[in-house]
């Protein structure tokens, strides 16, 4: 069965760091799948935040290009979310994704990330 579960957040303060960690299982590799982090903001709905595809390119929401960035390590088959300069409205829910098709995708559980102002 495929599962992906996400960790690395966290309480930090405005203008800190931190790096989120997607770690998908199930298969030998991924390497074929694109991937994604979402988040789910307080009473809000959940929002693209990054996405790589299978050959490395990426995009961003308008909210974070800049400050995030997102990469995998093919090897395995993790993707990673590094978050610099955060800010309170950063804070939610982030989920990682992992996409087989337009019809079938994997969600994890999530992880919150808070930030203090």
């Amino acid at each position: 069965q495929v599962q992906v579960m996400e960790s690395g957040g966290g309480l930090v303060q405005a203008g800190g760091s931190l790096r989120l960690s997607c770690a998908a299982s199930g298969r030998s590799t991924f390497g074929s799948n694109s991937m994604g982090w979402y988040r789910q903001p307080p009473g809000k709905e959940r929002e693209l935040v990054a996405f790589i595809s299978s050959g490395g390119e990426t995009r961003y929401s308008d909210s974070v290009r800049g400050r995030f960035a997102i990469s995998r390590e093919k090897g395995k088959n993790t993707v990673y979310l590094q978050m610099n300069g955060l800010k309170p409205e950063d804070t939610a829910v982030y989920y990682c994704k992992l996409v087989f098709s337009s019809l079938y995708d994997v969600w994890g559980q999530g992880t919150q990330v808070t930030v203090s102002s």
